[in-house]
């Protein structure tokens, strides 16, 4: 039992929706937290928001409320359930400043709760800068020059002494949101102003910049006795400067001197002692690589998301640990749940090398600025493992789900030598390519390189490594030697064929004859000095395989790679349940992934785990090893089955939906030869190769339309258009016409949209429940605020869509999942789309419905009949609580970059509001998205022609009778008053000016900006600005009438002082 034997009843917070700078490492670490306080014997109660995880699932915790994480909220559980404990370090920061907020008030004593694993004077001095400070100085450990400021005053003064660059760092706050470096008096007026709004408490640090030193970071574990372990040991690729989320990292630190690695280990461990912290810490430090001389960061006295990387990285459950030690066990009472042999007072020993790469989400915000800072950008991020740095780099970059072969993209390469420089100076995404290019072309040496970039010699010098190896298979034949000499340094099948000029057949030839084939090494936390049994494996180029083939039958599931917009936590959701059911059905659970983050990779989730790039050649070359009875693509999103031909090519066994109907479904001409077949509607569209045609399609289709290119990839360059000029400017700036590039023109479905999940097993379809969008047809799915049940739809429409829906899956003989999304004009309904595959919203239905979506797909997929679930066929009856599904969004994070919705998707997360009441659910899904609800003040309003009707001068007129003073811009001011709302002018000069007033008590303030434009994404419209000098000042932005109608509804619901109630899912 635990030390702390009055411990009956645990609440834990969740970190909510995913964001950039609090993703799913906050996911996996509260899982951990969840399963290491149950398996005491103590209840678990959670708290979170986001229901696209594996932690809100039935299962983990004994009770969960899928609440918004607000302070009312959790003051209302704790009434209702009195736990005895808190544990507020596995949520993230959001988690912290909720607790921190709680504890201050004396909320916390007045329910007699304990809160656990954190103590309040830890967190106030390792987050309040003027405490850390005070404390650094205290313990003799150096820390930049710098102040604390709450004005732009003493910044002005810190300059005059200390003088540029600084770094602004406000505090309490994630994934230095707000933060930045300023090299000038606008830079600094801006980012001043901006990190005091991000502040939790209004305070910000600044401190003088030690850009281009190099960055540091230990992860150690304390606990009570004072026993303190080093985890691991990471280094940033990039120097100081660039955020660590966004730099490539590498385990264990690799460029240290072994006096520089005992300095550093020795301040960490009396910095988490000063700070008597129990539990996980994550310490930054910056080192001076020409002296030696370091300075403490900061000091992150929680599980971060560097946490989950070393606890992936080095094989040591770090969060269940912290679980433990938070309950009062100590680490020499603890063993190593992962290897299950040796101690948790062990410290981790590894023998290979590490890199984690971000991914950046440009693909999808064309106009957001790329360059790199102390403000995170990045989504997810991959982790290779290998036995070299450079192999260990390649990996991960097959892994990222860009175009490139190796060290090498197209746009890169395609630069003359003058921009090469140029974009390399600009420290973006692709400066690792930019590296590679300029050492190809010998523009400079690695002396000139570490000069301008202060990436380590070393590094560079293993870089240079990569690019000769690539000259030597350009002129040199194609040996065993060779062959396996690129093997074993990372190069693909594909890399090695375009360099050396060889055939397929002739690689396959050389590589059968001499068997070279990656081995498989465990991850032991010991460096091979102790038995281990962990299931956790990597692949190498080296003698001795240590991954044992089982007798059992098995089951290969692809993960889902990356966490990126448009495929998100909710595909890792999917594969743990995969794996869980293909365990409950006696095979033998194999999983492949490559994300750090998430549970999928967690050491105890599959039989098997193996950390690979989700690469062809890494698949096939897992598949040779573990020869599976089947291999699953339907729960890792875009990214597994992107596979589907290529396994199929290789007569691999796809469970499930075959990859002729996966292709029937995706190739958009065929599929509306199909739907045509079965008599459903589609929007009636051409595809154009000139702009003629396009004018010819618009003659026949008429505006508005959808264009979008062929090869479109989730909303990315769609655009709804509602003009000629609209059209023309599409045509020459979004996409490139040619044959080979048709764009294809649809009719625009004005309309409500609808999503429809379905089980299919061959016979019979299972549809858990229709999902009602919000918003109209035209705006992305993922981001449309979406209900279910479906509160408008008749009796006889539902029919139609269980009708269509059987009809479309067994045309496409589907096994497993299928997400199908409809428009409905109010007539008549369209088919927008079919994916044979697990969607963003199968965990919402699952959790809502309590119907196991996933565990049925796998039983379908494995030969068992729907009829004999349990759960019967056809539509599933509905549950008597609605659920809101609200999305969520990182876009003050990404500077330059639109929130205008549309079809491209541009949210990172999602929240979900349930109630018995469909305004409540609402207002909660509202609450839980972190949107400010004003209950008064003024209202700026422009609209596109397009929107200016009745309908939306209804709900303009409502927010007048709700108490808002409304102004509006020249080219809307006109359209309001002929339906007499009262209204104002203004300007987008003066909206912006409003929107930036600081004064709490000045009248010339905007509460809300309601903002139709009529093109997103492009910075010279005068409206740009605006919307993103609003979000940046968490000013509520809405983009479409049809939010702006039910943000309404929780407004009125505040303004009346709505009493909400909180449940648990039972």
């Amino acid at each position: 039992m635990p030390k702390k034997t009055s411990l009956k009843k645990i609440l834990i917070i969740g970190s909510g929706p995913i964001v950039i700078g609090q993703a799913a490492e906050f996911d996996y670490a509260g899982t951990q937290a969840c399963k290491a306080i149950k398996e005491e014997g103590i209840e678990t109660i959670l708290v979170n928001s986001n229901p696209a995880t594996i932690m809100t699932d039935k299962g983990i915790a004994d009770k969960v409320y899928m609440e918004p994480l607000t302070e009312e909220a959790l003051e209302r559980i704790m009434e209702k359930e009195r736990p005895d404990g808190m544990l507020a370090g596995f949520g993230g920061q959001t988690g912290l400043n909720l607790a921190m907020e709680m504890e201050e008030k004396g909320i916390l004593a007045k329910y007699g709760t304990a809160l656990l694993g954190v103590n309040k004077e830890s967190i106030k001095k390792a987050e309040d800068r003027e405490a850390f400070k005070d404390l650094m100085q205290e313990i003799n450990e150096p820390i930049p020059s710098s102040i604390i400021a709450t004005s732009i005053e003493e910044c002005y003064d810190f300059i005059e002494k200390e003088g540029y660059p600084v770094i602004i760092r406000p505090a309490y706050t994630l994934g230095g949101t707000g933060g930045g470096i300023a090299e000038n008096r606008e830079e600094l007026e801006e980012l001043c102003y901006k990190g005091m709004e991000s502040s939790a408490i209004g305070q910000i640090l600044l401190e003088k910049s030690v850009a281009g030193w190099k960055e540091i970071e230990f992860e150690v574990m304390r606990d009570r006795r004072d026993n303190c372990i080093i985890i691991c040991s990471m280094e940033n690729l990039d120097p100081v400067g660039v955020h660590t989320g966004d730099s490539i990292v590498v385990a264990p630190v690799q460029t240290l001197r072994d006096e520089e690695y005992q300095m550093l280990r020795d301040a960490s461990i009396k910095i988490i002692r000063s700070l008597e912290i129990e539990g996980g810490c994550n310490i930054q430090f910056a080192l001076n690589p020409d002296n030696g001389e370091y300075i403490v960061i900061e000091v992150n006295p929680r599980v971060s998301r560097s946490s989950a990387l070393a606890s992936k990285a080095a094989g040591y459950p770090i969060a269940k640990i912290a679980a433990k030690i938070a309950l009062g066990y100590t680490l020499d009472e603890l063993y190593n749940y992962v290897t299950q042999t040796t101690s948790a007072c062990f410290e981790p020993t590894i023998d290979y090398i590490v890199v984690k790469f971000p991914k950046w989400p440009f693909d999808k915000f064309r106009t957001a600025s790329r360059k790199l800072g102390t403000q995170m950008k990045a989504t997810g991020e991959v982790m290779s493992i290998d036995r070299t740095f450079e192999s260990a780099l390649l990996k991960a970059l097959t892994s990222i789900e860009i175009k490139c072969d190796g060290l090498h993209i197209p746009f890169v390469s395609g630069l003359d030598d003058e921009r090469l420089i140029a974009k390399l100076k600009a420290c973006d995404d692709e400066r690792i390519f930019c590296i590679a290019e300029v050492m190809r072309r010998e523009l400079m040496d690695i002396e000139e390189l570490y000069a301008l970039t202060k990436i380590d010699r070393w590094f560079l010098s293993k870089i240079r490594g990569i690019i000769d190896l690539e000259n030597t298979l350009k002129t040199k034949p194609l040996t065993k030697e060779l062959v396996y000499e690129a093997e074993s340094r990372g190069l693909t099948d594909s890399d090695i064929i375009t360099l050396s000029g060889v055939s397929r057949d002739v690689l396959q030839d050389i590589r059968v004859y001499n068997d070279i084939y990656p081995v498989y090494k465990m991850v032991d936390t010991c460096g091979g000095e102790f038995d281990a049994l962990t299931p956790y494996y990597y692949s190498c180029y080296d003698e001795e395989d240590e991954s044992v083939r089982s007798p059992e039958e098995k089951i290969l599931v692809i993960g889902s790679g990356p966490i990126r917009i448009g495929q998100g936590i909710e595909f890792d959701y999917c594969c743990v349940q995969g794996v869980w059911a293909i365990k409950d059905l006696g095979y033998e659970a194999i999983i492949m992934n490559n994300n750090p983050e998430t549970v999928s990779t967690d050491f105890d989730t599959s039989d098997k785990l193996y950390f690979e790039s989700l690469h062809i050649d890494n698949v096939m070359n897992v598949i040779k090893r573990e020869r599976p009875y089947g291999v699953i693509l339907q729960f890792g999103g875009q990214t597994s089955l992107n596979l589907a031909e290529k396994l199929n090519s290789r007569s691999i066994n796809i469970l499930g939906t075959s990859f002729e109907n996966i292709d029937l479904a995706e190739d958009r001409e065929k599929f509306c030869e199909l739907l045509e077949e079965l008599g459903i509607a589609v929007p009636e569209g051409v595809a154009v190769t000139t702009e003629e045609e396009a004018f010819e399609a618009v003659e026949k289709l008429g505006y508005p339309l959808v264009v979008r290119p062929s090869y479109v990839i989730g909303g990315r360059a769609m655009q709804v258009v509602y003009s000629d000029t609209e059209l023309k400017r599409y045509l020459k700036e979004s996409v490139s016409l040619s044959t080979e590039h048709p764009v294809l023109i649809d009719q625009y479905i004005k309309g409500k949209e609808i999503e429809v999940d379905a089980i299919a097993d061959g016979e019979d379809i299972l549809i858990p429940g229709i999902m009602e969008h919000v918003e109209r047809a035209g705006v992305h799915s993922g981001d449309s605020i979406s209900v279910y049940p479906d509160c408008s739809l008749t009796e006889e429409v539902e029919n139609t869509l269980l009708e269509y829906t059987e009809k479309i899956a067994k045309a496409l003989n589907t096994v497993g999942l299928i997400n199908i999304q409809y428009a409905y004009d109010g007539e008549k309904i369209y088919v927008i789309e079919a994916n044979p595959r697990a969607s963003r919203t199968v965990p919402i239905l699952s959790k809502v419905t309590r119907v196991p979506m996933v565990k049925l797909a796998v039983a379908a997929m494995l030969g068992h009949k729907l009829k004999d679930s349990g759960y019967g066929t056809g539509l599933y009856k509905k549950t008597k609580e609605y659920a809101v599904k609200v999305p969520v969004f990182s876009s003050a994070k990404l500077t330059d970059m639109d929130i205008a919705l549309g079809p491209e998707m541009k949210s990172t997360g999602e929240v979900l509001g349930i109630d018995e009441d469909l305004d409540k659910a609402l207002y909660k899904g509202f609450l839980g998205a972190g949107m400010d609800i004003p209950t008064g003040g003024n209202v700026f309003v422009t609209l596109r022609e397009a929107d200016q009707n009745e309908y939306t001068a209804d709900i303009l007129s409502d927010y007048m009778k709700s108490g808002f003073k409304l102004y509006a811009t020249d080219d809307t001011i006109d359209f309001i008053k002929e339906h007499g709302i009262d209204a104002e002018p203004m300007d987008y000069e003066t909206a912006q000016e409003w929107i930036m007033n600081h004064e709490d008590e000045s009248d010339k303030r905007l509460s809300l900006v309601i903002n139709v434009p009529t093109v997103a994404n492009r910075k010279e419209n005068d409206s740009f600005p605006v919307r993103r000098k609003a979000i940046e000042r968490g000013v509520s932005v809405m983009t479409c009438m049809d939010t702006a109608k039910v943000f309404l509804k929780a407004i009125n619901l505040k303004q009346q002082g709505a009493v909400l109630e909180y449940n648990s899912l039972d």
